[in-house]
């Protein structure tokens, strides 16, 4: 049966049913018999050394198990690190001509799944406990006797390098971790010293805390008939969980290993990268020869899950007169952590320096970051990962330079635009935009906000003693991670492809297995409407597995906002092969030429004769039931396919926030939030809505409320629960009004972008600028920090007013 057109259909999502009426199915749901719990006994110190583990009384705890150590786990390597930076390979990328420097190698530290030496933050795990029930487990490890030397340590990203700073490692001297430069520094210093316009900031980007619905969770199964382990997961990338798990960690042959991601609340990052506790438990569920489970706590997920940002920034913006952007030069610290996560070091650099650019037409960029060790949880990926923290860099600059110039913001925006373009457009910072055009975009949030009448609004409201204001972000992103070439010069050590298999069954239903994973971005939906397009067949008819080592061939997850045109092409690709062939078996079924036959609607027909057709379904039946096919036309209709893109793929737009601020409270209350993002050809607006609208929460958060706080001189997370960690509830949130532009991209046949992350590096700066325009008339200009708490900006409200 044909169907109507579903592509840029609103759609509801197919899988919120199950989730809205608790029957998902979540790794802590997990029931097996024998099943064991794990408990993990962890540093209660910064940085201190192990002098002894005593697990005696742990092991005589009723319902004990067994109690391991990291002495216990022999053949178990470190944790990797995927993306490594060695300066062989920047100089090789230098002397191709690209803008690039590497002081030296990347200095790369042990990372063990159990701490048996010292312990480097607080909540490192040094012994596990495995017992009959959950209750057991944690109580026999609090009974776990731990010896420590506590010794100094350092979390604060600055003092990090400060002579005499506490050292984690010995291998790190002073704490650095690489130098990595981007740009072209002898151009920038030449703009700087010729422009008559220059502004300085210094720009906190704050660590954040991902909180997804769901805590991490694992459970590992061993079976010794066959020697097989399997292992339920709460990833972003199964495939990829399993790969570093047996190549690098486990020393396993990967086809005994299986990695089954079921639902997953939530990710935002954090459940991309190999974790101690999913190592430990695999390793133990073959020693202990029973199941074992562990779900984090909400206190552990602050102490163990990689955090987000942390970066402290001296920026400085060369100018003309005239507000064209003449140079850019920045530099970085940027907080790793006390160890190196999966993709850290890809974040501060390829992730972040090369979005630097932005929307905007600049006579040069010169960016230098330095990645430092402290005794803190590890920084990786968080929603956005470089790019939110590039966009709130450079927005913060653009309004800057608008104030030193006594300029309307949005004017030298407007100034600076790169031009439109359809086929690439060089950046300063290596990276090649594939498809933009961005005044349109931001002339159309402008009338949507009718601007004008704001300014009108704002003038009267000030003179009434309201402080009002907007603030706007213009911004770029980078998508569809990645074209497997580029990434593995820059350093990556693997391509980032997808795969996609599409299996017609005999009834005409089809299966399709994707590599990359839903943990809430709705792909059931996404990837069904884009099949049942093509197919012209009802969506009811297409199934979406995805999250299983052991259906789907391979995968590199979700992550980078790649799903729909990474893991969509890869479907699309094989959909047109399906065709291809089902063209073959309608022409014999037709008794026509196979090029003479085309395919529409759910039909296969001979072209120019519209009577002579038959529909997919009888073509999927003749496959698998076939006693006269002619010669080489084999039976079957299932087809794979891996695609790699030739480059990412850059969504923009522009974002706007109006603001009031309580000068006797510093309370900020959002008044109005609109966002016109352009990420390409989208497949079911209603879902890119709910992303732009989830991501605009994240960067609101970050503004007003967020932030990972450790004390200086102990090294705990002082914000280390929800009752800490301010969160944003829903009553804290505006209303948002959002509209869109289309610029397809020519990167992939689909025409799109990705939209996971646009709200998140929008709101950000929208917001922070929102709220200094709203101060402008007391002299504000600029706020080092983030969040802007009713405390600080009450504190800069009074400063403010004791300079008048």
């Amino acid at each position: 049966m044909a169907t109507a057109r579903l592509m840029g259909s609103s759609i509801k999502r197919r899988e919120d049913p199950r989730f809205i009426t608790g029957k998902g199915n979540y790794t802590d749901d997990l029931k097996l018999p024998g099943m064991t719990y794990a408990a993990f006994v962890r540093s209660p110190h910064a940085h201190a050394r192990i002098r002894r583990i005593d697990t005696s009384a742990a092991k005589a705890h009723p319902g004990v198990v067994d109690v391991f150590t990291g002495q216990d786990l022999t053949g178990v390597g470190s944790l990797p690190c995927g993306w490594l930076l060695m300066k062989a390979g920047v100089d090789k990328l230098k002397q191709a001509g690209l803008p690039l420097d590497l002081k030296e190698d990347i200095k790369v530290v042990p990372h063990m799944p159990l701490v048996s030496d010292v312990a480097r933050h607080v909540g490192d795990p040094v012994a596990v406990v495995i017992a009959d029930s959950q209750v057991a487990a944690q109580d026999a490890a609090e009974k776990v006797v731990v010896d420590w030397e506590p010794l100094p340590s350092v979390t604060s990203t600055e003092k990090a390098t400060a002579p005499g700073a506490p050292q984690p490692y010995k291998e790190a001297p002073n704490n650095i971790c690489f130098e990595w430069q981007i740009g072209d520094a002898a151009a920038t210093e030449a703009a700087f010293k010729s422009a008559p316009v220059v502004v300085k900031k210094r720009i906190v980007n704050q660590r954040l805390v991902a909180n997804a619905m769901e805590p991490r969770a694992s459970v590992a199964r061993y079976d010794a008939a066959t020697d097989e382990l399997t292992i339920w997961i709460t990833s972003q990338n199964p495939h990829v969980h399993r790969l570093l798990m047996t190549a690098f960690v486990l020393g396993l042959p990967e086809h005994k290993v299986r990695v089954i991601a079921p639902d997953v609340g939530g990710g935002f990052g954090s459940k991309i990268f190999v974790y101690n506790e999913e190592i430990v438990l695999a390793w133990a569920a073959r020693r202990v020869q029973r199941p074992i489970r562990w779900t984090s706590t909400r206190r552990e997920a602050y102490l163990t899950d990689a955090q987000g940002r942390d970066h402290v920034t001296a920026a400085e913006l060369a100018l003309s007169r005239e507000g064209k952007i003449l140079g850019l030069r920045v530099r970085t610290t940027a907080n790793l952590g006390a160890y190196l996560s999966t993709f850290a070091p890809a974040v501060p650099t390829y992730l972040y320096g090369t979005l630097l650019n932005g929307v905007y037409e600049m006579g040069a960029i010169h960016c230098a970051v330095t990645g430092v060790y402290t005794n803190s949880v590890v920084v990786d990926a968080y929603r956005g990962a470089g790019r939110p923290e590039a966009s709130y860099l450079l927005e913060r600059m653009i309004e800057a330079g608008a104030a030193a110039l006594k300029m309307d913001t949005a004017e030298i925006r407007r100034r600076n635009f790169i031009p439109k373009f359809a086929n690439g457009y060089q950046t300063k910072v290596v990276v090649n935009y594939d498809s933009g055009n961005y005044g349109p975009t931001f002339d159309k949030l402008l009338a949507a906000l009718d601007y004008e009448k704001f300014r009108a609004e704002q003038a009267a409201a000030r003179k009434q003693g309201r402080l009002i204001g907007v603030g706007f972000s213009t911004y770029i992103e980078a998508c569809s991670i990645a074209p497997s070439k580029v990434v593995g010069m820059l350093g990556a050590g693997a391509g980032l492809y997808e795969s996609g298999v599409v299996r017609v069954h005999p009834t005409g239903k089809v299966s399709v297995f994707t590599g990359s994973h839903s943990h809430g971005q709705g792909h059931e939906t996404t990837f069904a409407q884009l099949v049942a397009d093509q197919l012209g067949i009802p969506m009811d008819d297409v199934e979406v597995v995805h999250g299983d080592t052991g259906k789907v061939p391979f995968g590199m997850g979700t992550y980078g906002s790649r799903s729909a045109a990474v893991g969509g092409t890869a479907l699309l690709m094989s959909l047109n092969k399906i065709k291809e062939k089902g063209k073959k078996i309608a022409a014999h079924l037709l008794e026509a030429s196979p090029g003479d036959i085309e395919y529409a609607g759910g039909q296969f027909s001979v072209r120019g004769a519209p009577g002579k057709a038959v529909p997919f379904g009888a073509v999927a039946l003749t496959a698998y039931v076939p006693h006269n096919y002619p010669d080489g036309l084999e039976p079957g209709l299932e087809e794979t396919s891996f695609y790699d893109p030739a480059n990412f793929c850059f969504p923009f737009g522009a974002h706007a926030c109006v603001v009031e601020v309580d000068p006797d409270t510093g309370h900020v209350k959002i008044l109005r939030y609109l966002a016109v993002d352009d990420v390409g050809n989208v497949i079911n607006p209603m879902i890119v809505d709910g992303m732009v609208h989830g991501g605009i929460a994240q960067g609101v958060g970050q503004a007003l409320w967020e932030g990972a706080v450790y004390d200086d001189q102990s090294g705990q997370l002082l914000t280390g629960s929800m009752l800490d960690y301010a969160m944003p509830k829903a009553d804290m949130l505006p209303l948002y009004e959002t509209d869109r532009t289309e610029t397809p991209t020519p990167v992939n046949p689909l025409g799109i972008k990705g939209a996971g992350e646009t709200g998140t590096i929008a709101s950000t700066p929208a917001v922070v600028n929102a709220v200094v325009d709203a101060l402008s008339g007391l002299g504000v200009d600029h706020f080092e920090a983030m969040p802007l708490t009713p405390e600080r900006v009450w504190k800069t409200v009074q400063a403010a007013r004791s300079r008048k």
